[in-house]
């Protein structure tokens, strides 16, 4: 189930995830998997988690209600809230081959379970071969309903991927988005929307769209002044914590600890949670990271 050690394949990796579809057999199967996400992000000392899920991913093969598996995915990862003091919220992924009924309805369940800590949509899947523009009046009106949104483009696709993300999907953050600088127009509208970039340096080697981490575009991206968070993207098949992709950013690509402590910053001033709570979470790992004047590290992220 890990891409470790394969070929570097963009579509087999994406393939992986067709066979996990078979791991979840029960209500109890499900649960787990959400808690112990929780739980593995707590040992890796992360303090504030959005978690992404596919309710169809789940549901499929069992023929589980979309709303069912949604539900205790929600009630699973506010037990692991609990018990590991990490503020988690979630954002439901809609794949690029999904059809428009069924992304309809899944951002449905999304707004339908706003109040147990869905806070997003995500598109995500084969950018090469699905185009995002049948989902655009979709993820328009998620936005307008008060969901945020955040859309992979620019990973295996081109930096036009990103701009059509932007301008007509509405994303405020891009997963991935490496491809981004081969467009000087799409570098400026990155900017002039403040769109952070969920970059993920060892997935983006597996899926074969960076041939290694010592050319991985990650410092360019950093040296045009851009918004950039470093994330894991699929810790279990990429076999991989963020403790780990901060290492590699520092001992392969010269990323310096200054840097890291920003894109921490970065991450979370671009969290998907109210603007009070964002401000909040910004200054604390501010003042943790010693990157304000101020001295207090007393305390715990709210």
């Amino acid at each position: 189930m890990t891409a470790t050690g394969e070929e570097p394949d963009f579509h087999r990796f994406l393939e992986k995830f067709k066979l996990l579809r078979r791991f979840y057999p029960t209500q109890e199967a499900v649960e787990r998997v959400a808690y112990e996400a929780v739980a593995d992000a707590a040992d890796d000392n992360v303090k504030y988690l959005e978690l992404r899920f596919n309710p169809v991913a789940l549901a499929l093969h069992q023929g589980f209600p979309l709303n069912g598996v949604t539900d205790w995915v929600c009630r699973a990862v506010a037990e692991a809230e609990r018990a590991y003091d990490v503020r988690t919220n979630l954002i439901i992924q809609i794949g690029r081959d999904a059809t428009v009924r069924t992304a309809r309805e899944l951002a449905r369940v999304a707004l339908a379970h706003a109040d147990q800590g869905v806070v997003g949509l995500d598109l995500a899947g084969d950018e090469r071969r699905y185009p995002a523009a049948p989902f655009i009046d979709i993820f328009r009106q998620a936005r307008r309903d008060g969901l945020h949104v955040t859309v992979h483009a620019g990973e295996a696709g081109p930096a036009r991927n990103i701009e059509e993300a932007i301008a007509d999907l509405e994303a405020e953050r891009i997963g991935h988005g490496i491809r981004c600088a081969e467009d000087p127009n799409v570098v400026s509208l990155i900017r002039e929307r403040n769109v952070t970039l969920e970059v993920c340096p060892t997935s983006n080697v597996q899926t074969g769209v960076v041939r290694d981490l010592c050319r991985h575009p990650l410092p360019e991206l950093v040296a045009l002044d851009l918004p950039v968070s470093v994330n894991t993207d699929d810790p279990s098949v990429s076999d991989t914590t963020l403790t780990d992709e901060y290492r590699v950013a520092v001992s392969t690509m010269s990323i310096t600890l200054d840097q890291i402590k920003h894109m921490i910053v970065t991450a979370a001033e671009a969290s998907f949670q109210p603007p009070d709570d964002r401000e909040r979470l910004a200054v604390w790992f501010r003042r943790k990271l010693a990157l304000d004047d101020e001295t207090d590290t007393t305390g715990e992220p709210q």
